[in-house]
């Protein structure tokens, strides 16, 4: 799952112009999506600069053989979940294939020229059907972050160093880039007079998070091993865990999270799958000394060893007034990914330890990932300390939480020495006005 090969060498070009600069889709990426174009029905894509490669056109071209052909061919309709099926092998072998066939000097660029579209002639779909959306919360200093706003006694429960926590999302709600956030109602407390109302959230909040697509499904009944969790897991997406902490707080005892979280879930719609990734894995940081020993289902030398990963987060924010004057967003937060406390691995083993099934194009959202230090903070909750610190916006606004027209983008480069740099592309969304109820 690891392997380094030529698809990775930070020097190749593609005669495709728009790859050899783009921040996030140079040949070195070719993440996989789900496009419409024209209005049609959405259908399997690579991305690469500009572009998109149809993998029907693809599969139909005669160019590819074996486990690529197979690849593509599962590739080709309107959802990704046949080929993620398949494992990393046929999708390694179609990375090689469309790497070779999009290279600089490859003889089949005039059969390949006519497979490609504009990206801004199609709109991303989502990559895979969901059947089901579950959330962790592996990002210890969020947690810790979180916790001495309401418990500064104890910020971490006894529970978060032991086992991976997590939720139960709401697949139905998850959506690509761009989808209109509408402000959620919700039953809130007022914290002053008790009384229970009715009403649009006044405290709405993003979460800078990862999701994780995962490839074959396990039997019910048989857990993954932690040692094969990667042979489970098909890439990465960034994902904003837009929440309602108003409504959180009335209803997150004694059960966790509903109607705070379930209204939207944004994914980018490009999946960067684990092959891209393997020049940008890095050994999982040490657990401080005097924390409690991982049991045996959770602990994998490898999974230590490479369970990491290189990549640079970011948040920013531009209001409606900002858009209008053509003022650049402002960065709410930067940070690592090194900070996620569990593994991705961990979070598939943990998933299954009880014989829970999880199915080709599940996703799992990482919780939010942030750094222990301010400007490292991944969501306005603890940016603003609860809303006790309001934040300053060019022009003289200021924002506790999310207002209607404000805009939220999620940024993340994967980046190591010597290497290429790869990226996720656009997860944005804008907040609109509550509906009429």
């Amino acid at each position: 799952m690891l392997t380094i090969d030529e698809t990775h060498d930070p020097a190749l070009l593609s005669w495709v112009e728009s790859a050899n600069d783009h921040a996030d889709f140079p040949i070195q990426n070719l993440p996989l999506g789900v496009v419409s174009h024209l209005g049609g029905p959405g259908r399997g894509a690579i991305a690469i600069g500009e572009m998109v490669l149809d993998l029907a056109a693809l599969a139909a071209s005669g160019l590819l053989e074996g486990d690529a052909q197979a690849a593509a061919e599962a590739g080709c309709g309107e959802s990704l979940n046949a080929l993620l099926a398949l494992g990393h092998l046929p999708r390694r072998a179609l990375r090689r294939a469309v790497s070779a066939l999009l290279a600089a000097g490859s003889a089949h660029r005039d059969a390949i020229e006519g497979l490609l579209i504009p990206m801004a002639q199609t709109r991303p779909q989502l990559p895979a059907r969901i059947g089901d959306y579950s959330d962790f919360y592996v990002g210890i200093h969020h947690a810790q972050g979180v916790g001495a706003l309401f418990r500064p006694d104890q910020p971490l429960l006894p529970n978060y160093k032991h086992i991976p926590i997590g939720y139960h999302g709401r697949a139905s709600t998850v959506r690509t880039s761009d989808t209109p956030l509408v402000r959620p109602h919700g039953q809130i407390r007022d914290a002053a007079t008790g009384a229970v109302r009715y009403e649009p959230t006044a405290r709405l909040d993003f979460e800078l998070e990862l999701g994780l697509w995962i490839a074959r499904g396990n039997p019910l009944g048989s857990p993954i091993p932690l040692a094969r969790a990667h042979d489970h897991m098909a890439g990465l997406t960034l994902l904003n865990d837009w929440s309602a902490r108003d409504i959180q707080a009335w209803e997150y005892q004694p059960l966790g999270p509903f109607q705070s979280k379930s209204f939207l879930t944004t994914v980018s719609p490009w999946i960067v799958t684990c092959e891209a990734l393997a020049p940008f894995r890095l050994a999982q940081p040490a657990r401080p000394q005097g924390d409690p020993r991982l049991l045996p289902y959770l602990f994998d030398e490898a999974d230590q060893a490479h369970g990491a990963l290189g990549l640079e987060l970011r948040a920013t924010l531009a209001s409606a007034a900002m858009r209008r004057a053509g003022t650049a967003p402002l960065e709410l937060c930067r940070t690592q990914a090194r900070a996620m406390y569990w593994t991705l691995g961990q979070m598939v083993a943990h998933h299954t330890a009880n014989g829970c099934a999880l199915e080709s194009g599940d996703l799992l959202g990482t919780g939010t990932i942030s750094g222990a230090e301010a400007g490292t903070r991944g969501s306005l909750l603890e940016i603003t300390r609860g809303g006790a610190d309001p934040l300053a916006l060019p022009g003289g606004e200021t924002r506790t939480f999310l207002e209607d027209g404000d805009e939220v983008a999620l940024h993340g480069r994967f980046v190591a020495p010597g290497r290429r740099a790869i990226g996720f592309g656009a997860c944005r969304g804008i907040v609109m006005p509550p509906a009429l109820v």
